[in-house]
């Protein structure tokens, strides 16, 4: 329940913040926003400004992920298909070792 609490009182401080700043920062510099002629309050322009920037970070995300999953991706694929090659290669010396070690195991001390 701790994280819940802590995630709730973060989101709680950054919708403050982000009204407080962003209102205060409209009146400082006097803006006004105009949709169809018509002032927007100071509040929903704070709201806009926010929601864009959410998508903005979200998109972003959204992109690195993308980017991070796929060069994981390439050098997994890089290290299997290195690893099949070796296993192409050098399967008749893998199996020839195998034989020479069933072939010269000490018998006699297994079963004791």
């Amino acid at each position: 329940m701790n994280f819940f609490k802590a995630l709730a009182l973060a989101i709680v401080a950054t919708v403050v913040i982000t009204w407080a700043l962003g209102t205060s920062l409209i009146e400082l510099f006097n803006i006004s926003l105009y949709v169809d002629q018509q002032v927007v309050s100071s509040w929903a322009a704070v709201s806009v400004a926010a929601l864009v920037a959410v998508v903005v970070a979200l998109v972003t995300a959204a992109i690195l992920v993308s980017v991070f999953s796929l060069v994981i991706f390439l050098l997994l694929a890089l290290f299997v298909g290195l690893a099949v090659m070796g296993l192409g290669v050098f399967w008749p010396v893998l199996l020839l070792a195998f034989i020479v070690y069933l072939l010269s195991s000490n018998r006699s001390s297994a079963a004791a």
